[in-house]
């Protein structure tokens, strides 16, 4: 295997799938140039383009895997909710100028609850933070005869495609 699909197969594992296809998807649902997806992100020019081209692996930055997760979020709601161009403009603004750290400042009464899609990439995120897919394998056939479901739960979240772990979670939540 070359080093690209290398890089490409453990972005996948990272985020569920290669950040090129991600970035593309997010700019073209969104309508950003590839300089503005990364003004939004909060990455130079080139480590986009260097992450889309599978030359790099992985987003160190906390911060800026968090507004890429929002700005999915957003792309999501454009495509569903059909949001009018100066709602996507705010909601850009606003993604832009988070900094990744939790803070309390509006009621969380006024908070969107989250989507499904949301909630398993910060779970897959957690599991692929501390192990790999090889060892998330090794770890459910270790469990699955006394812990099938558990073991379900490690391969769906810790190994599997975002697309099925976002099914399971609908199943199951």
């Amino acid at each position: 295997m070359d080093q690209t699909a290398h890089h490409l197969q453990q972005q996948t594992e990272l985020y569920g799938e290669p950040l090129g296809d991600l970035m593309r998807r997010i700019g073209g649902t969104l309508g950003l140039t590839q300089a503005r997806l990364a003004e939004a992100i909060g990455l130079s020019a080139p480590m986009l383009s260097q992450l889309m081209s599978a030359q790099r692996v992985k987003i160190g930055n906390p911060a800026v895997v968090s507004r890429l997760h929002a700005l999915d979020e957003l792309a999501i709601r454009v495509g569903t909710d059909g949001l009018e161009p100066a709602e996507i403009t705010a909601a850009l603004d606003q993604i832009r100028g988070t900094t990744g750290a939790f803070t309390k400042s509006v009621p969380t009464a006024n908070i969107a609850r989250p989507s499904a899609r949301t909630v398993v990439r910060e779970i897959q995120d957690l599991f692929r933070s501390v192990a790999s897919a090889d060892e998330v394998h090794r770890a459910a056939d270790l469990i699955v005869a006394q812990s099938p479901s558990l073991a379900e739960l490690l391969l769906v979240y810790g190994a599997g495609r975002t697309d099925d772990a976002v099914a399971h979670f609908e199943r199951h939540h």
